[in-house]
């Protein structure tokens, strides 16, 4: 079923490639940032991003909106693509709009290294995002994906995992649905708690690519026994 979805922060990196990926999978896409005038940089930033999305997308539902607020007040799903350090403002300017809706979380809280995150323990941005906004419907995905990867998903012939966490099983489930469009394979990683190991897989993701030589850059994916016949 075709969702509306705000992409808050969709200047930036993770917030344009999520958006051009949920865009291709046939989702209402809104295009939003905190725009405090017609001069900022986010202006023009979300009109190349529009651009090229309806280039590369023809049968895009993608516009660009100049306020996270009406944004939100249209969307069924809002993601606030957004660094951790402005997580908390954005939440609080979004947490009337996003009452009872579900709100991703893709936020990593990553020291400046990269190496580690600030969150004290033991929490998650996720499980902070859910005490900002406890109307909302808080489910964890995405995060531990590179922003590379919302190109193409898929490394080595295989599609990526997107892990999901979440309390909500309504909301899980809308986003498990959600990841497929985008395609990537989703797989069920727990209640919104574990969203603590899902954001220092970032972490450690980061660290082995920068540590290893690796022919493109790296993703995350589960691998299994498959069945024997007999």
């Amino acid at each position: 079923m075709k969702k509306t979805i705000a992409v808050i922060g969709a200047a930036d990196n993770m917030g344009s490639g999520i958006a051009y990926r949920l865009a291709s999978g046939g989702h209402r896409v809104l295009l939003a940032d905190d725009i405090d005038s017609d001069f900022s940089p986010s202006v023009e930033k979300l009109a190349q991003l529009l651009t090229r999305i309806r280039c590369t997308i023809p049968q895009a539902d993608v516009n660009v909106v100049f306020s996270s607020r009406e944004a939100c007040w249209e969307a069924d799903i809002i993601i606030p693509a957004v660094c951790y350090s402005a997580q908390a403002e954005c939440a609080r300017t979004i947490r009337y709009e996003a009452a009872e809706k579900i709100v991703i979380s893709l936020t990593n809280p990553l020291t400046g290294t990269h190496d580690g995150l600030v969150s004290a323990p033991p929490t998650s941005a996720a499980e902070e995002l859910a005490k900002l906004l406890p109307r909302s419907r808080i489910v964890k995905a995405f995060n531990t994906v590179l922003a590379s990867h919302f190109v193409m998903p898929i490394v080595a012939g295989q599609m990526l995992d997107v892990f999901v966490a979440g309390d909500d099983d309504e909301a899980v489930s809308t986003v498990v649905t959600l990841v497929s469009d985008a395609g990537f394979n989703p797989l069920l990683a727990g209640r919104l708690s574990m969203s603590r190991t899902l954001e220092s897989m970032m972490a450690l993701l980061i660290s082995l690519s920068a540590r290893n030589i690796f022919p493109g850059p790296p993703g995350w994916k589960v691998l299994s026994q498959a069945p024997v016949s007999i």
